[in-house]
């Protein structure tokens, strides 16, 4: 706390003040500065950002060959059999007559378990407290491939086990799955993969002692079946373009389609497949309204005006205004902050290049115009793509492998590369150089350009902020010291005045 003028009548305190804001006119200039760089960084982010989306899009729908194979399968009966397409480019057509489904062993216990739902969560030897408890059984199923697992699995047990907890492991960890129905007492037994093993005559196999007394369990579903507790797998029959063959489930692959029979009604039932236009128009669509966005955005970026009259306001010059004229004047002074740029010009520049370009050894359509998607002639659009629907919806119908081939020919030159390799390869490009000038949110300033020149304004205003201090501190001493020199000179006066009246 100083208290100032007392001997003077000024009010230095004002007065120090004024003279500390013409002092600190060049620190607020290298803080706008700061400021103005705090802006374009931000605004090389968000660039970049929209660039890196626009990437991901680009390679999650034109670079995915599953965006072109896409198909309407249709069938002659819905309700026994459908088809859809996984993996196939070419079409699917034929017949199919379906003689038998798929079945999954079975097995149940010979007698009742257990009494109720609630002995399932008493432990063994509170169920039977004479029993010896065997400490593990084995089960054998048969595996996805139609083959029966030879190790199988081990379930361990002892008398703290209780029937819940062991039914638990057989669900999770074998090849089988258990239930307990309350009103037989027995335990069910399912193979989780359907169909009849190649390898053995059965498909479940118990071994153990556990198993044979407790769960009550025959040693294989062929024994089970023979005494009326049991199934056997089967595999689906079926006749599929006059040729007699056999699957282990009722869902299997054929050419690339996924076929799932539901009914053995031995009947013929015709399918046949067209390219889904629709769906594949709809994602090349959507890439090319979200490319006309990305360079709408960044053309406006790099043709922003620039306001050099509104620099960024300082904390004193925020205090005297309002928040509405705060809000406005930020906003034409940030405006501009990525004018005339040019790695984002030269982006722009290339990817208008790389879509306009031919892409050699395809053998279908080579040029985006030849699909019907072209550049439009209004110089106002600055390079935005125009698609002609009837053409582009005609190539997909005809071949949609030839646009697939078009955008993502991945060829051994880059004349070779398709539309949205040179595409990415443009982006990654560009992204590149806006981290190596602007980072990314994580980064520290040392690691890029913009924020090595923002850690020397840092300095800067540090050094000068003590600067200030000192001047500051060198003014108060020198209104001290005059306040000092009014008052002996005001004590001398008094002196005087008082030695001269009193000779009197």
């Amino acid at each position: 706390m100083r208290i100032t003028g007392l001997a003077s009548g000024m009010d230095t305190e004002t007065m120090i003040k004024d003279m500390m804001k013409a002092q600190r006119i060049p620190l607020d200039k290298i803080m706008q500065k700061k400021q103005y760089m705090e802006w374009q960084r931000d605004d090389y982010r968000s660039a970049n950002k929209k660039l890196f989306d626009f990437r991901n899009l680009t390679n999650d729908t034109l670079l995915r060959q599953s965006t072109y194979i896409q198909k309407t399968v249709t069938s002659s009966a819905p309700d026994d059999i459908s088809v859809r397409n996984v993996n196939s480019t070419s079409d699917f057509t034929g017949k199919i007559k379906v003689e038998q489904l798929a079945e999954s062993a079975t097995m149940q216990s010979s007698g009742r378990v257990l009494n109720s739902e609630a002995d399932l969560k008493k432990t063994l030897k509170e169920i039977k407290p004479t029993i010896n408890v065997p400490t593990t059984f084995n089960i054998k199923a048969i595996k996805e491939d139609g083959n029966l697992d030879t190790k199988g699995y081990d379930v361990k047990v002892d008398e703290n086990s209780t029937m819940q907890s062991i039914l638990d492991d057989i669900n999770k960890n074998s090849g089988v799955t258990a239930i307990f129905d309350s009103f037989t007492g027995k335990i069910a037994i399912t193979a989780k993969n359907s169909g009849s093993s190649q390898n053995s005559s059965n498909e479940i196999e118990f071994s153990g002692d556990f198993a044979k007394y407790f769960m009550q369990m025959d040693t294989n579903n062929v024994a089970a079946a023979t005494a009326s507790r049991g199934t056997d797998g089967k595999n689906a029959k079926f006749t599929f373009n006059g040729l007699e063959t056999q699957r282990q489930s009722n869902v299997f692959l054929i050419n690339g389609f996924e076929v799932t029979l539901k009914k053995a009604n031995n009947t013929d039932i015709t399918f046949s497949s067209a390219p889904d236009t629709g769906k594949i128009l709809e994602s090349v669509t959507k890439f090319v309204d979200e490319y006309n966005k990305l360079i709408e955005n960044l053309n406006s970026e790099i043709r922003e005006k620039k306001y050099r009259d509104f620099q960024p306001l300082s904390t004193e010059q925020k205090a005297d205004m309002k928040e509405k004229e705060i809000e406005l004047w930020e906003e034409k002074a940030k405006s501009g902050t990525l004018r005339n740029d040019s790695v984002i010009s030269s982006a722009l520049s290339q990817l208008r290049t790389a879509l306009n370009s031919a892409v050699g050894g395809v053998t279908g359509a080579d040029r985006l115009s030849e699909i019907g998607i072209t550049t439009s002639s209004n110089y106002m659009d600055n390079g935005k793509l125009v698609i002609d629907e009837e053409k582009l919806r005609k190539a997909i119908s005809d071949d949609p492998n030839q646009v697939y081939e078009l955008f993502a020919a991945d060829g051994a030159t880059d004349s070779e590369k398709g539309l949205a390799r040179k595409l990415i390869a443009t982006l990654d490009d560009t992204r590149k150089k806006v981290i190596e000038k602007a980072g990314t949110d994580t980064a520290v300033n040392t690691t890029f350009s913009l924020g090595r020149t923002l850690k020397g304004y840092d300095d800067q205003i540090t050094r000068f902020e003590a600067r200030l201090e000192m001047v500051e501190s060198r003014y108060y001493k020198q209104f001290s010291a005059m306040e000092s020199a009014i008052l002996r000179a005001n004590s001398q006066s008094s002196y005087l005045m008082s030695a001269f009246g009193g000779g009197q």
